[in-house]
C-alpha cells in the first residue's frame, strides 16, 4: 500500500488547571468512578499546576522524528492525535481529510500488547474514522516494539546515565526496579502484557550486564477487591531493602514518555517513601526522545513503507506481527 502520511497517536494530557477535570471526565467516560477518586487524581495534577509532561514530550518526539525522517529521505507529513486530550484524534483526522490524506502509517506511543495499551488505540482509530465520515483516511498501526533494539538500548543508556551519577557506591550494590502500569489480573491473563514486560526487563538488564533487577507495578486504581498485577512499587521497595540493597534505580520501562503516573507515583510518592525508609533512589528517564528511540520509530515506519520481511528484534519471542491480528493484543 502507498502511504501519504504518518500519524503519531498518544494518550494525551492536560496542560493547565482548567483542563484537568474535563480531561479526567474524558478518560473515565462511561466508567462508574466515585467523585472522591476523581478529586484524588485531580490533586495529583494540581501539584504540577495542572500540567502533564506527556504532550510536551510528544512535541519533542515529533520534532526529532521529522529531522530523522528527512535525513533518511522519508518525505511524509507527520500528524499527531491523542485519545484523551487536544489535539484529539478525531480533529487530527479532519485535518488529514482537508489535506487529502488517504493512507497513514500510525505509530502509537505504547510498546506492549493488551487492551489499554494496544486494542483500545485500534478501537479509537476506528471510532474516529467513523466520526469523520466516508473520506476518513485508512490508518495502519505499526508493530509493537517492546523487544526492538532501539527501545532496549534507549532504556539501557538512560540507566547507564544514572549509574554514572552513583560513582560513590559499588555497581553491584545497586538494584534496578523496572516499573509498568498495573492492570487487573483478568486483563493480564488475556494478553501477553506481563510476558512482554518481563522480556523487555530481561533484555535491558542483559544489555547492562547487571543481574540485580526486578519488575514492579504502579498506578493501581479501581476496587481494592479486584486483583491487579503486583507487587506494588512501594511494597517492593521494602522487599529490596530487606535484601540489603539500599541503592535503587527505578526505570519506568512500561512508559514511552513521562506521564503523570511517572512524575507523581515515582518522582513524588515513591521518592518520599524512599526518603522515609532510608533508601537512596534515582529514577531513570523514559525512552522519550533518546536518539536510538527516535531512530527506532523511523525504522518501524521504513519497515512498513518497504514491506521489510526482516524486522529487527532481540531475545527469543520474535518480532510482533506487522498487522494486529484478532488475537494479537487481546486473546479473548
Amino acid at each position: 500500500m502507498k502511504y501519504d502520511a504518518i500519524l503519531i497517536i498518544s494518550f494525551g494530557g492536560p496542560e493547565k488547571m482548567e483542563d484537568v477535570y474535563p480531561f479526567i471526565d474524558h478518560v473515565l467516560k462511561g466508567k462508574n468512578v466515585p467523585e472522591e477518586r476523581k478529586k484524588e487524581v485531580a490533586h495529583h495534577y494540581e501539584l504540577f499546576d495542572g500540567v502533564s509532561p506527556i504532550n510536551r514530550q510528544n512535541r519533542q518526539l515529533i520534532k526529532a522524528l521529522k529531522i530523522e525522517l528527512k535525513a533518511h529521505n522519508i518525505n511524509l507529513p507527520v500528524y499527531w492525535g491523542n485519545r484523551n486530550w487536544h489535539p484529539f484524534l478525531t480533529d487530527t483526522m479532519k485535518a488529514m481529510i482537508d489535506n487529502s490524506v488517504t493512507n497513514a502509517i500510525s505509530f502509537v506511543t505504547s510498546a506492549f500488547s493488551g487492551y489499554s495499551s494496544c486494542r483500545q488505540y485500534l478501537e479509537d482509530i476506528e471510532q474516529s474514522r467513523v466520526s469523520v465520515g466516508p473520506n476518513a483516511p485508512a490508518v495502519d498501526k505499526i508493530r509493537l516494539f517492546y523487544n526492538h533494539p532501539g527501545f532496549i538500548e534507549s532504556n539501557a543508556d538512560h540507566i547507564k546515565t544514572v549509574f554514572s551519577r552513583l560513582t560513590d557506591v559499588r555497581k553491584d550494590s545497586i538494584w534496578i526496579i523496572f516499573t509498568a502500569h498495573s492492570i487487573p489480573n483478568t486483563m493480564a491473563e488475556n494478553s501477553n502484557y506481563e510476558k512482554q514486560l518481563h522480556d523487555s526487563c530481561k533484555l535491558t538488564s542483559s544489555a547492562l550486564q547487571h543481574p540485580h533487577w526486578s519488575l514492579a507495578y504502579q498506578s493501581r486504581s479501581g476496587s481494592p477487591q479486584t486483583p491487579w498485577l503486583g507487587p506494588d512499587i512501594c511494597d517492593h521497595l521494602m522487599e529490596v531493602k530487606e535484601k540489603n540493597f539500599t541503592n535503587v534505580i527505578i526505570a519506568p520501562i512500561g512508559f514511552v514518555s513521562d506521564h503523570m503516573e511517572v512524575i507523581f507515583d515515582l518522582d513524588t510518592e515513591a521518592a518520599d517513601f524512599c526518603a522515609e525508609h532510608g533508601i537512596r533512589m534515582e529514577r531513570s528517564m523514559t525512552a522519550s526522545t533518546h536518539p536510538k528511540f527516535v531512530s527506532m520509530v523511523r525504522e518501524l515506519i521504513s519497515e512498513r513503507l518497504c514491506d521489510d520481511q526482516n524486522p529487527r528484534y532481540l531475545g527469543t519471542m520474535g518480532s510482533a506481527p506487522d498487522h494486529c491480528s484478532k488475537n494479537c493484543c487481546v486473546m479473548k
